[in-house]
């Protein structure tokens, strides 16, 4: 069983996530974040925010994958990508937020990786048979 002091570190760390997703997410809007950090930045949190998952969280060991390891280190090269005190400024406005907001983009392209992904497998077995 993990030790008081780790949880407690575990939630900070989940904590620092949580306002970078959304530092991310006023960023993509924000004029002077340069392109290449909108572009990284607005993909992971749109994903982030998306009510769904690319992998469903039922999915023994993959379905946590994500959440664990694809979109902290988005975030991780996301915010490399963004000036130190332009960050300071998002990550304090993410902060003082009072609503998550929901990534309608987010859902929208994760629905069409789920439907290709399915077109593409019927292609393959149709061929095969």
């Amino acid at each position: 069983m993990p030790s008081r002091t780790r949880l407690q570190a575990l939630k900070a760390w989940a904590g620092r996530l949580k306002r970078d997703v959304l530092a991310l997410w006023l960023g993509a809007r924000d004029p002077q974040v340069p392109l290449s950090a909108k572009v990284v930045g607005g993909i992971v949190a749109a994903y982030a925010l998306s009510p769904v998952d690319l992998i469903p969280d039922f999915i023994p060991v993959l379905g946590y994958l994500d959440d664990l390891v694809i979109v902290p280190v988005g975030i991780l090269l996301a915010v490399r990508l963004i000036p130190p005190p332009v960050l300071a400024r998002l990550r304090d406005e993410a902060t003082r937020m009072q609503a998550r907001p929901v990534s309608r983009a987010g859902l929208v392209a994760i629905i069409l990786i789920w439907l290709a992904t399915a077109a593409l497998l019927v292609k393959l077995l149709l061929a095969r048979a």
